[in-house]
């Protein structure tokens, strides 16, 4: 596993405001999984949560933002990993989504009605128009991370060739992850659902490996 600098400790102001917008995120979901995107406003959210709705905004800039708190730690992640000469990219996707798929069943060992959570957040995003699109622009800001982080190992430009089809190819794998875990929800089996989402998404990076001409 590829580690870094250890980051240096949180000061009381910054652990508050980072456990303030992790309540944001979670009672957004919550109360959207209830009753629907589109009927849930940002100044419900802040009430909910007791702050004002510019304070909601100081920390999300979007209503749809605020389903992205994993977004934002999937991207950080990945620009970290691959920002050490040494990491072979595919693995370093991998490791990644090995990181987002463990965080995503640990809670469902504890409550399997978290699974069921899980599936209805999907099925949330993709009936929503607006968090279709914004899962599309993560999608493309989790590319250009990529290739950034890919062409600074090399000296070359983000906008080169090989920076560009290698990014393209290891975010691909986010397609077969997401799709994966849809398909294995219905299981209710944390431990055979992660088992069967890793086969799978090795399965894709072996395709990589190989080269499409052997498909």
């Amino acid at each position: 596993m590829t580690t870094g600098p250890a980051a240096a400790p949180l000061s009381l102001r910054q652990r508050r405001q980072q456990e303030l917008r992790q309540q944001l995120s979670d009672v957004a979901t919550r109360m959207f999984l209830e009753r629907g995107f589109d009927a849930v406003r940002v100044a419900d959210v802040a009430r909910a949560c007791g702050v004002t709705e510019k304070t909601v905004f100081n920390h999300f800039p979007t209503k749809e933002s605020l389903l992205s708190d994993r977004w934002d730690h999937t991207i950080e992640a990945l620009r970290t990993t691959l920002s050490d000469p040494a990491a072979v990219p595919i693995d370093a996707a991998l490791e990644v989504l090995e990181a987002e798929l463990g965080y995503l069943m640990s809670s469902g060992r504890q409550q399997g009605s978290s699974l069921a959570q899980v599936r209805r957040f999907g099925e949330l995003v993709r009936s929503t128009p607006s968090l279709l699109a914004h899962q599309r622009r993560a999608l493309d800001t989790l590319n250009r991370v990529a290739a950034v982080a890919l062409a600074a190992r090399t000296g070359s430009s983000p906008d080169d060739p090989e920076p560009l089809i290698t990014a393209a190819a290891i975010t691909g794998l986010w397609t077969v992850f997401f799709q994966s875990v849809q398909r294995q929800l219905s299981t209710g089996d944390p431990a055979q659902i992660q088992a069967t989402v890793v086969r799978d998404l090795h399965r894709a990076a072996d395709v990589l490996r190989q080269g499409l001409a052997k498909t």
